[in-house]
């Protein structure tokens, strides 16, 4: 005569069923974002520096209102640039762009720039960017930038450090460190962010990238070591940087003479208003540049 079934002998079986696929799950999910980590890790490079296409930076205005220059860097890398003398010029100026830009999207900038501030300005592109050889990484970046404001100095007949430092984006990440190697005139800062790290936790909150990445600009260290003048300008509507990044730059920032112009409610990508030019111009008058 055959035994009823056992009710917790059911249940104990059910149970360690469902804890299975629960393990499962948690081993599958596991999986699937290690592999997530390791596929940010491979596209990093991609993701903070993605170049325009080549076709894009072949691009050669018309006229002789600049030169193109040709610099090597650490490695024997050969960097392209574009100067915009000016034989009056009271300043002279380093400009990085942002990382989805190249020296040819900037041509009328660089006019306004050389217009606007009485400058004579070096324009580059990045390892890896435009016309330049190589692949962008953090280090090899900033070689870059140190080798154009050698040039310029060079070039005008000034010390290094009597050089205005502008950066945009990324590039306000890449001045910052020249400002602290190499010193500065100014340090001209706009959309920029703390740390590139900080940045992309704002977009991939679920990720470590604190711990992962390896292209970090750390502006907030090297802004805290400069005490020339500083003029930072940031909209407040920025989604990719957000505007609290640079009141956390504003206030690390040791110098004296510095200026906070918050550009309402302009984006990340919008270009400076006329308003901006004035009251970068006026800030430099007043800082003795």
């Amino acid at each position: 005569m055959s035994q009823p079934p056992d009710k917790d002998q059911d249940q104990a079986s059910w149970g360690k069923r469902l804890l299975g696929l629960l393990l499962r799950l948690i081993r599958c999910v596991a999986l699937a974002y290690l592999l997530l980590l390791l596929a940010m890790t491979f596209v990093e490079r991609w993701l903070v520096y993605p170049a325009p296409p080549a076709s894009r930076a072949e691009w050669v205005p018309a006229g002789d209102d600049h030169e193109e220059v040709w610099l090597t860097s650490v490695g024997g890398v050969r960097i392209h640039g574009r100067f915009y003398d000016r034989p009056d010029a009271k300043r002279a100026l380093l400009y990085c762009h942002g990382n989805g830009e190249c020296v040819a999207d900037n041509h009328e900038l660089m006019k306004r720039l050389r217009n606007e501030l009485d400058a004579s300005v070096l324009i580059f592109d990045y390892r890896g960017y435009g016309l330049s050889d190589g692949k962008p990484h953090e280090s090899g970046v900033i070689s870059d930038g140190e080798v154009a404001q050698r040039w310029l100095a060079e070039r005008l007949g000034i010390p290094v450090d009597q050089v205005l430092l502008m950066g945009r984006s990324l590039g306000g990440g890449v001045v910052t460190q020249l400002a602290d190697r190499q010193g500065a005139a100014a340090l001209l800062l706009q959309s920029t962010f703390t740390r590139l790290t900080d940045a992309a936790a704002s977009h991939y909150p679920f990720l470590p990238v604190k711990l992962l990445m390896r292209n970090r600009y750390n502006s907030l260290e090297r802004i805290s070591r400069y005490r020339g003048p500083v003029h930072i300008s940031h909209g407040t509507a920025d989604r990719v940087v957000p505007f609290s990044h640079a009141q956390i730059l504003y206030d690390t920032s040791p110098s004296e003479d510095k200026r906070l112009f918050d550009l309402e409610p302009m984006g990340h990508n919008d270009p400076q208003p006329s308003a901006y030019y004035l009251d970068l111009r006026q800030f430099l008058e007043n800082s003795g540049l």
